[in-house]
């Protein structure tokens, strides 16, 4: 950027700028039919532009929407940077949501226009059609198994871009007339959330609001135009459009779309990213995976890893952080690094991470410290999609399990009276669209945001989550109840995918837990188990000594903390379904909708709090195909004795 000349406002300017600066670096990457293809930023930007044009020549006006779904393809980020050259606003669905959740985005969103990925989307577009006549254009990226559709609803990618180059030939000075129309204050995208506590909303987030927190982010951790990013994670989710679009624009490094979502480790193998975001579940399933496999690895090489993981918990997160560290430790460390780490870290795709994010919901310190002890840099934020992400960064050196950072540059933190978090920023959202009430209960006059979730500073300006406000209670006894802090801790285990805790206003903690079927499979196969569903194996007696052994691991640790001693389970059952998106029961961003399990598992919830042993139920379950059935089983109710402190036992509960 030249001295003095003022910074571009909206991510059209900002392209001009990427062009011009580094016109002939990569700018996206797409692997598609083996072979991984590069996008410059000039062959970018002329695909944004030509199938802007071509939008216009179909009727796409300023103010008007797309809902786009699919998967990671750098045509659909394109679309989106297409649809804000012509002051319009991009709305991305999850890839994954049923007709019916698309037919809500779009109806809210009164979108004319809808972009899908392939005939899997196209399909629910045209599910819908007859609840959303407004529709005007179903456009497609992938032209497989679409050659016999309605051509003058259903129009191709290809198709769109011939009419832009048309009209660029009549037209050439109009697109950059309509991007000198375009103001910072202006919508740049409408991301919905995840609906964990009901319907979802349309958070309208600004221009500025994503530039400048980017701006401010990749300064903060030196985020420049030679980092190398993957691009997997839904596009309708805040962390992927700052991430894989917003940070891209701003610092000019280049994005990697995986062929599909089954081949993203082998691809990220390949790509050896940089730079990587991954929500905890992505961290708690490579933790699973490298678990399984040393289970399944020869008694040397077993012995020879968890020596040198030893050596890594101990040193490792220290080494990262330029602290102290023993001559001994150092030199193990190294040789740790030959032997385990660095082969472990290149069959993750982690060998070249500079740096890591996880972020969505709290990560168990365990896995956290896992990964920090390989030497991965892996860091902790704090945001929301109403703030444009950021809300708390980790400074390098002061990276901690148990918070989530200080304040990121121009953001303001205050706690309430009940403990929750405030926020002012630059990336505070301009609106829930279409919906002012709730609005102005989350966000004050004077800008400040209602998060929602319980914490407080530290006294060296850290900030820690308890957990939701609302979901942080207490048991009969007074003392504190935190769900989220058990379940991420009993996450920790290989063999524990999901957890539901219970507790307050309670005697005593309990959970519903969903076994992790890879992990417990491998078990099942190296102990010479047969089974033939999930509910079978889910029901079978030694996987429940499996799971009540992970417990007792983490009462014994809860023993020992003052605050939550108390908070030891004592009842649980292993639930004979997984819990599902489509059943309700989780976001699309796998976040566990409490209210709607309270209701759907009351039964079972009743059963902990009693003196039963067995519960029957029947569950109602969504196939593949958008069917309905029904799941039935007679569960156990399993009892454990906890510990008053680390050696001296408690009653069990009745």
């Amino acid at each position: 950027m030249t001295e003095g000349k003022p910074l571009a406002d909206t991510f059209p300017r900002l392209l001009r700028e990427r062009v011009r600066e580094s016109g002939d670096r990569p700018a996206v990457r797409e692997k598609k039919y083996g072979i991984w293809q590069t996008w410059t930023w000039r062959e970018y930007d002329l695909v944004i532009r030509i199938f802007a044009l071509g939008l216009a020549e179909i009727g796409f006006s300023r103010g008007d929407k797309l809902v786009l779904i699919g998967d990671n393809r750098p045509r659909l980020y394109a679309a989106m940077a297409s649809v804000q050259c012509l002051g319009g606003i991009p709305v991305p669905a999850y890839q994954d949501s049923a007709a019916g959740e698309i037919q809500y985005v779009v109806e809210h969103a009164e979108a004319r226009f809808i972009l899908a990925e392939d005939q899997e989307q196209v399909d629910k577009a045209l599910e819908i059609r007859e609840q959303c006549p407004f529709v005007q254009a179903i456009i497609y990226d992938e032209p497989r198994g679409l050659r016999d559709y309605d051509s003058e609803l259903v129009l191709s990618f290809d198709s769109i871009e011939e009419r832009g180059r048309q009209f660029a030939k009549r037209d050439p000075g109009f697109l950059d007339q309509e991007i000198d129309k375009g103001s910072g204050d202006h919508t740049a995208v409408i991301l919905y959330t995840s609906g964990t506590t009901g319907t979802p909303k349309g958070v309208v987030l600004s221009h500025n609001n994503l530039i400048i927190t980017s701006r401010h982010a990749v300064k903060f951790d030196r985020i420049d135009e030679h980092v190398n990013g993957l691009s997997y994670l839904p596009m309708a989710w805040v962390g992927d459009n700052i991430f894989s679009f917003a940070e891209a624009f701003v610092a000019g490094f280049c994005i990697n779309c995986p062929e599909s979502s089954a081949t993203v480790m082998q691809d990220m193998r390949e790509i050896g990213p940089t730079f990587f975001f991954g929500p905890p579940r992505i961290f708690e399933n490579l933790l699973t995976m490298v678990m399984i496999r040393m289970e399944d690895a020869g008694w040397i090489k077993r012995t020879m890893f968890h020596y040198f993981m030893g050596v890594a918990r101990r040193a490792g997160g220290r080494i990262l952080d330029h602290q102290r560290v023993s001559v001994l430790d150092r030199l193990l460390y190294g040789l740790g690094q030959v032997l385990v780490y660095g082969p472990l870290k290149n069959t993750l795709g982690m060998g070249r991470i500079r740096i890591a994010y996880t972020a969505g919901e709290a990560i168990g310190p365990e896995i956290f410290e896992f990964f920090r002890s390989l030497g991965i840099n892996l860091k902790q934020l704090y945001g929301q999609t109403e703030a444009a992400v950021f809300i708390t960064m980790q400074p390098d050196g002061e990276v901690r399990s148990e918070t989530v950072g200080t304040p990121a540059p121009e953001v303001e933190l205050q706690i309430a009276d009940n403990d929750e978090v405030h926020y002012r920023s630059p990336g505070v959202f301009l609106e829930y669209y279409k919906n002012p009430e709730a609005t102005a209960e989350t966000k004050t006059v004077d800008g400040w945001v209602k998060t929602g979730d319980a914490g407080y500073v530290d006294d060296e300006g850290h900030l820690r989550i308890i957990d939701r406000a609302k979901d942080v209670g207490k048991l009969n006894d007074g003392s504190m109840f935190a769900p989220k802090y058990i379940e991420n801790k009993l996450k920790f285990f290989q063999y524990i995918k999901e957890v539901v805790a219970f507790g307050d206003q309670q005697d005593y903690a309990a959970a519903l837990i969903n076994i992790d079927l890879e992990a417990v499979s491998n078990w099942a196969e190296r102990n010479n188990i047969t089974y033939g569903s999930y509910q079978e194996i889910a029901a079978h007696q030694q996987v429940s000594g499996l799971i009540e052994d992970c417990i007792a691991k983490v009462n014994k640790d809860l023993a020992g903390d003052s605050h939550l001693r108390s908070s030891q389970i004592q009842r649980f059952i292993i639930l004979h379904k997984e819990l599902d998106a489509d059943d309700g029961e989780l976001t699309r961003t796998r976040k566990v909708r409490r209210r709607f399990i309270r209701e759907k598992y009351a039964l079972l919830i009743d059963a902990l709090y009693s003196d039963q042993q067995h519960v029957a139920i029947e569950s109602e379950v969504t196939f593949e195909d958008g069917s309905k059935g029904a799941v039935s089983a007679n569960l156990q109710v399993f009892n454990l004795q906890t510990l008053q402190s680390t050696n001296e036992p408690m009653a069990a509960a009745s």
